[in-house]
């Protein structure tokens, strides 16, 4: 049978995701956790059954994998290009800035994972920085490139440039913050940032949720990348 042409594929592929209780389980999967099928269906508020068949139809369009350990079957997203799409339509759904707030809890505005990634105003924060200390150039065939004093630097501090390069994946691109409404840091670099930060304590991830916190650590070993992060997240 051939492979569905471009634009019927894409209408599949919104179809699974149009489906609100679909919508939760992919939005839950968002902090790039690996959950069981009963768990999202306690998310998706639904029957047991009809998660088997809403994980289904999201495992066929390629939105969601299954790992089988035990008794257990696990599902997470794919990769961070589903991710990237569920933010850029988070973006879409919401309404401006001022309305959205008052919904989104203040520590998930101030920093939290996008997948593999720093998002909020974090990860819009360091998005920025990198791009004023010169380390990331602009956009070219929506992708950032690393300068020279960019690799430099960040292999300083503990990053393997040469490795995030070598993945099967976007090495630096923008992904549009849903509750910033600006670009935070996507791609290999961006996963390997958020690694780094947890592995050297810069960051500390919550156990139930999205969230990030930055520690005192980071505010005094790299206060040109964490600064103004503390105040917002006290805020």
């Amino acid at each position: 049978m051939p492979a569905p042409d471009p634009d019927t594929r894409l209408a599949r592929i919104a179809g699974a995701i149009a489906e609100p209780a679909r919508a939760r389980m992919l939005c839950c999967l968002m902090d790039g956790r690996a959950r069981t099928a009963t768990e999202l269906a306690t998310v998706a508020a639904v029957a047991a059954s009809t998660a088997s068949a809403h994980l289904a139809r999201l495992r066929d369009e390629g939105l969601v994998s299954q790992v089988a350990q035990g008794k257990h079957r696990y599902f997470r997203l794919v990769n961070d290009d589903v991710a990237a799409a569920l933010e850029g339509l988070m973006f879409i759904a919401g309404t401006d800035v001022a309305q959205f707030e008052p919904n989104t809890p203040s520590r998930l505005r101030a920093a939290r994972t996008c997948y593999d990634h720093i998002a909020g105003a974090l990860g819009v924060q360091l998005h920025d920085r990198l791009h004023a200390h010169g380390w990331l150039s602009g956009l070219e065939g929506g992708a950032y490139q690393l300068t020279n004093d960019g690799a430099l630097a960040l292999q300083t501090l503990g990053l393997d440039v040469d490795a995030l390069r070598a993945r099967r994946r976007r090495f630096a691109c923008p992904c549009l913050d849903w509750s910033e409404r600006r670009p935070h840091l996507g791609g290999a670099l961006g996963a390997g940032w958020l690694a780094l930060s947890l592995r050297r304590g810069w960051l500390r991830q919550a156990l139930d949720d999205r969230a990030l916190a930055v520690t005192p650590k980071a505010l005094r070993e790299l206060p040109e990348l964490f600064a103004d992060a503390g105040s917002r997240q006290n805020g």
